[in-house]
Order: structure tokens, then sequence, then C-alpha cells
């Protein structure tokens, strides 16, 4: 197993089974994997970093390889402090792709000695986006399969919050 330790960071709102397939291929190829959530205080999230928190651990401790943390900030500074030679990204689309392509080069132009590895879900989760999980839950679609069990019940949960 490889020793170098790699960055997924995401907002994970909520976790996917897509999310979970890049953890879970991640940890086979990497020796130590941090799974981090972007403390974005721009964005509206659904479930706070705490419930992201609690949703990640719950699904990943299964790998002894993974941990789940959180970061504000620049990414290759929190890759710095993690100690991290790599970031893991997902790329479903050409349009990720574009995107992804320009924060990588962003990074390697502010660390160098961090590279960016790239993996393509597995083809059943290449469409499947926590933005479109949570849209199609809230139109009263049906969502198993696409995320776990675990978040789809903590999903059902907060749309009854919201409702009453």
């Amino acid at each position: 197993m490889s020793r170098v330790r790699a960055i997924y960071p995401g907002s994970f709102d909520p976790l996917t089974n897509g999310h979970l397939d890049l953890i879970e291929r991640g940890s086979k190829i990497f020796g130590e994997l941090v799974v981090a959530i972007l403390r974005n205080s721009e964005k509206n999230p659904l479930f706070t970093v705490e419930e992201r928190l609690e949703m990640l651990r719950h699904e990943t401790s299964r790998f002894g390889n993974v941990q789940v943390s959180t970061f504000d900030g620049l990414l290759v500074e929190f890759c710095r402090l993690q100690q991290a030679q790599a970031v893991l990204r997902g790329i479903r689309a050409i349009s990720d792709y574009e995107y992804e392509l320009q924060m990588a080069l962003m990074n390697r132009r502010l660390e160098p000695g961090i590279e960016t590895v790239f993996m393509m879900p597995a083809e059943t989760y290449s469409y499947v986006s926590s933005r479109l999980v949570k849209e199609v839950f809230r139109l009263g679609g049906n969502v198993t399969g696409l995320i776990p069990q675990h978040v789809e019940e903590r999903l059902r949960k907060r749309f009854a919050e919201v409702a009453v």
C-alpha cells in the first residue's frame, strides 16, 4: 500500500453513494485518505458541518485508513497542515473536468508539491450530485440507492422539520 496521504475535499451536503465509491476506491490507492468537509460560509447547506461529519464518520468507519475532518480557507494550506501529498477529486462529466482542471492548476501554482488525482465514479453514480439528490428529494422523487440509507433517513427527518 502507498504511503501517500491524500485529501478528498467537498461539501458532502448530503453524502452520496458516488462520494462513497470514490472514498472506497481512494482508500485502496492511498495509504491515508482524509475526507475533508469545506466550511463555506457563502453556501446555505442543508446539513450543518457537524451533521455532515457524523454522517461521513458513520459511513466511513469500515475503512481503517480513512479519517474525516473539516477545513476552511485554501485547500493547499489544509494539505500542508495535514502533510498530504495529493488531492483526490471526482469527475463525472466534461463540465466537471473544466472546473477541476482550473482548480488543480491553481493548486499546483500555489503548492507544486501537491498532486491532484482525478477519479471517475462508478458508472452507476456518474450522474449523481448532492445538488441533484436534494432537488429530486425535495420534489418527492425516489433517491433510494443514490445515497446511503442512514443519509436518506436524515433527509426525511430534515424535510419533515422544514415542513412543520
